[in-house]
């Protein structure tokens, strides 16, 4: 049976993108057959051949050499670390496409190369905080859950895209309560857990210390663990985020739930800042993407490092086996 492809949107062109999909391409050929949306224009002189494809089900007959791409025009060239408000809504589009694909059944899964929001609303007037946000929006779905992970440990942010200011009054007992769900549901589809171990951080410094340093504990995140507890999920919490993040804590969960962004975040990129993979858990398809920005910096110098694109690819042949069998 010829394997279901994983289709890889192209991200911002002025960014690393490019490179550390042709990067990947070279470190696994066939391994996780893939083939990119894009302008294959944008794929020139990184070393690599390209192969048009007119279907998505002929990337796995092409050489593992080579790079299988699905044409998407966009409006201007890719000057590495340049972003050119005229590609904007082509990276836009191209998500769009990549979820049509999953969603017909052309592709098992998507993995999408970094955006950079800012250059999006600048040259299309992209009205989502980031990639999370407008996936759901694109599948119809009210509520999905950004999960980052790599070897020995994932981590889910309750909140995520907002403000520090704007964290308090947003944590609320429905969105923790769903949270939680949803990522307990997603270990047990997509990562091969039977009963998943959740530990959940409290928002303030030491859990809010008996509430003297804060009430959030006692009035929002502890009666949401007693109730899940109560429906037989099994739940840690509301622990100080300072002592969750160790080895010796790590082994004690399968996934730790955090109240912000960085609380999350901070955690994944220490123990792992190359190989982490960000996963959003909610969607009726298969999701991931390197857990890295667009790099404008380094791009178009070959310091790209692939090894999250690589990552994100095999995590999401993993989870496409578990949840299909193999079949789509």
């Amino acid at each position: 049976m010829t394997p279901v492809p994983i289709a890889v949107s192209c991200g911002e062109p002025a960014g690393v993108g490019p490179e550390i999909i042709a990067g990947a391409r070279a470190a696994i050929g066939g391994e996780v057959p893939f083939f990119v949306i894009g302008d294959p224009r944008h794929f020139a002189g990184l070393g690599m051949g390209l192969a048009e494809l007119s279907d998505p089900s002929e990337a796995a007959r092409v050489a593992p050499g080579t790079l299988p791409v699905l044409a998407h025009g966009f409006a201007g060239a890719r000057v590495a670390g340049q972003p050119d408000p005229a590609n904007a809504q082509g990276v836009i589009d191209v998500i769009a496409r990549g979820v049509e694909l999953v969603r017909s059944g052309a592709a098992s899964a998507l993995c999408t190369a970094p955006i950079h929001k800012k250059a999006l609303k600048d040259g299309a007037g992209f009205a989502y905080p980031g990639h999370t946000e407008y996936l759901a929006a694109l599948a119809g779905v009210e509520r999905v859950v950004m999960m980052l992970a790599c070897e020995g440990l994932r981590v889910v942010p309750v909140t995520i895209h907002i403000g520090l200011a704007e964290v308090p009054a947003a944590l609320t007992p429905d969105l923790l309560a769903d949270t939680i769900r949803i990522t307990h549901g997603a270990l047990i589809r997509d990562f091969g857990l039977s009963a998943p171990r959740l530990a959940v951080a409290g928002l303030n410094p030491h859990a809010g210390e008996g509430g003297t340093m804060g009430r959030e504990e006692i009035t929002v995140i502890a009666p949401v663990l007693e109730a899940l507890r109560a429906e037989g999920l099994d739940i840690t919490g509301p622990q100080s985020a300072d002592t969750m993040f160790h080895a010796g804590a790590r082994a004690g969960y399968d996934a730790a739930i955090a109240m912000y962004h960085d609380q999350a975040l901070i955690p994944v990129k220490t123990v792992d800042f190359a190989g982490g993979v960000n996963v959003t858990l909610g969607l009726p398809f298969i999701r991931t993407s390197p857990d890295h920005g667009t790099a404008f910096d380094i791009a178009g110098q070959g310091r790209a490092d692939a090894t999250s694109m690589i990552a994100a690819l095999r995590m999401a042949a993993a989870m496409g086996a578990r949840r299909f069998g193999g079949a789509r």
